[in-house]
């Protein structure tokens, strides 16, 4: 029976660790955030490092008249990354509009200033009145900063906290999305512009290489029947959907082949079945190959919305949501999908009030999604808008935060609902049940914003030898 003698063993142990801890600092170094760039391997996120990570995150929306990301006039860029923070959360997905680079092309390749931005979007004497609350908030901008300079600020404070930006190509023309009628539907559509496109992802990628935090970017938001053009309307087709994916991962990819590309589906990103099945592209024979993305294969990832509480109440049983979302693409998660892929839904929400952390439908939700080790990022962070459809400061009740971005709507839903989901979803399920994707390997924990697995062997970041020495050690002193 081995003898714990305190004052026998500890001494040798501290100087085998001593002997060994310089080496250890100095060779075996942590590594450091992001630990990029990210891959992927069947249904799982890689890090640089091969561990597995978990985007769980918020969008906060920038493709709106004004083309600048959202709040600013409320709260500083700092503060608004540290609410992200707060939540436990590792990702913000954050949007743009194609046709701020259109206007960046237009403008002799120089942007326009924000200064100028809100004047257009809101008038002289409302978009100088914004602006100046703007720069009293974030005092490092001035008359000169541009709007893509706003995003290089949000993507350098998200580095600094350690937070990964996710870019979303929202719309083409900017305003509020997602309407069959307003030209942004598909490609071809009115304001949807093929060529201004894949210009505009490859800038956005381009200028991202810069961005420490940038981990991934979307082809595109919500793709969906146009119904401004019937030409345009008979070219919506899974078919299409293929041919145009191609030429917008390729655009991304030989622009910065570092970030994960992210695919969405048809019937606004609520079906991606055809790529995870490998079944038809109709009205073609083709079938999803990954040799078609040859050499950056392992960069894809799968996102769905899920919007069924979009005109009322949504579905209470678990059972037909769980079923329905699989079936739209979460089987990808599976070894039944023909086609496996890491899979995150970018998109759901709720009207933030009294009784959101009593909704069924996005209980079903938060329990569903992390069960399956998901990621997700809710719809969305703040509370207003610069405009949004002609109404100037207009309050959006699905916001996480109140009209000028100070507190959250519903604490309720924050303590009760958000954050435990958060924190579900950082743990790896092992052993979730047959539909939710238990293939693969991973960590115990996925990377989030604080949790990381406590490996035995890594728990003092020591080198294989020192650990051998030190269990050789004490199996002599205790045996």
């Amino acid at each position: 029976m081995a003898r714990f003698g305190f004052p026998c063993w500890l001494p040798t142990f501290l100087v085998i660790v001593g002997t060994f801890g310089t080496f250890a600092s100095s060779n075996a170094p942590r590594a450091t955030w992001p630990n990029g760039p990210f891959v992927t391997s069947g249904r799982w996120i890689h890090d640089a490092a091969g561990s597995t990570v978990t985007y769980v995150g918020v969008n906060w929306p920038g493709s709106l008249d004004a083309m600048i990301p959202e709040g600013l006039q409320y709260q500083s860029i700092e503060s608004i990354v540290s609410r992200i923070k707060s939540l436990g959360m590792n990702t913000v997905r954050l949007t743009y509009a194609i046709e701020m680079i259109d206007q960046y092309y237009d403008n002799g390749q120089t942007d326009v200033t924000i200064q100028r931005a809100l004047t257009d979007a809101l008038g002289q004497d409302d978009g100088g009145a914004v602006y100046d609350k703007i720069i009293s908030n974030n005092p490092s901008f001035n008359t000169s900063t541009t709007r893509l300079e706003v995003y290089d600020a949000i993507a350098a404070e998200c580095a600094n906290q350690e937070v990964y930006v996710h870019l979303d190509n929202h719309v083409s023309k900017a305003g509020w999305c997602c309407s069959p009628l307003d030209g942004n539907s598909w490609w071809g559509d009115e304001n949807f512009n093929v060529d201004n496109w894949t210009r505009g992802l490859s800038f956005m990628a381009r200028r991202g290489m810069a961005w420490p935090s940038l981990m991934s970017m979307s082809l595109r938001n919500e793709l969906r029947i146009p119904l401004t053009s019937a030409s345009v309307a008979n070219t919506y087709n899974w078919q299409q959907w293929y041919t145009y994916v191609q030429q917008g991962a390729k655009a991304i990819n030989n622009a910065n082949a570092n970030v994960l590309i992210f695919l969405s589906g048809l019937n606004s990103d609520q079906d991606l079945s055809p790529v995870v099945n490998g079944t038809a592209f109709t009205p073609g024979t083709a079938t999803f190959n990954r040799d078609d993305f040859s050499g950056y294969a392992d960069k894809l990832v799968l996102e769905l919305h899920a919007y069924d509480n979009i005109f009322g109440p949504g579905p209470s049983n678990c059972t037909a949501v769980d079923e329905k979302l699989f079936n739209a693409g979460f089987k990808a998660l599976t070894d039944d999908a023909a086609n496996q892929f890491p899979m995150v839904l970018t998109e759901f929400g709720l009207i933030q009030n009294g009784t959101a952390a009593q909704d069924p439908y996005i209980s079903c939700l938060l329990d569903y999604v992390p069960s399956r080790n998901a990621g997700w990022m809710i719809w969305q962070l703040g509370g207003s808008y610069y405009i949004r459809e002609g109404t100037q400061d207009f309050d959006e009740t699905w916001g996480l935060l109140d009209h000028d971005w100070t507190d959250w709507r519903s604490p309720d839903f924050i303590n009760n609902s958000l954050t435990p989901a958060v924190q579900k979803t950082f743990t790896i399920n092992n052993n979730p049940d047959p539909n939710s994707g238990s293939s693969g390997t991973s960590d115990n924990e996925s990377k989030g914003s604080n949790s990381r697995s406590m490996l035995a062997l890594g728990l003092f970041d020591l080198p294989l030898p020192l650990h051998a020495a030190i269990l050789a050690t004490l199996a002599v002193m205790f045996y």
